[in-house]
C-alpha cells in the first residue's frame, strides 16, 4: 500500500471547489488505484512535467509524484487548468 500525502494548497483550494459528488469520485479513485498501484495507473507526464504522472477523473486531473512508498499529490484541477497550475506548485 503506498500512503497518499496532499500538498496543502489540494486541501485547502482544490477539494473545496469540486462538488459534491466529483469529491466522491476523485476520492474512490485516489483509493482505489493511487493507495495500491500508482504506477500502474498514473500516465507518466512529459517536458517541463517530468516526473509526475496523472490520473485521470472524468474532466479532472489528479497530477501526483511517487517518492518512496508514498504517492505526493499535488494538484486536483480541471483538465483545462490542472498544468498551469502544478507547475506552480511543483
Amino acid at each position: 500500500m503506498f500512503e497518499i500525502v496532499y500538498h496543502h494548497l489540494v486541501v485547502e483550494e482544490d477539494i473545496p471547489k469540486l462538488s459534491s459528488v466529483w469529491k466522491n469520485k476523485v476520492r474512490r479513485a485516489i483509493e482505489e488505484k493511487l493507495a495500491n498501484r500508482p504506477e500502474v495507473y498514473g500516465k507518466p507526464l512529459r517536458r517541463s512535467l517530468k516526473g509526475y504522472r496523472k490520473l485521470r477523473v472524468g474532466d479532472y486531473r489528479v497530477i501526483f509524484r511517487i517518492e518512496n512508498n508514498k504517492a505526493k499529490i499535488f494538484v486536483i484541477q480541471h483538465h483545462s487548468v490542472v498544468y498551469e497550475a502544478v507547475e506552480k506548485r511543483g
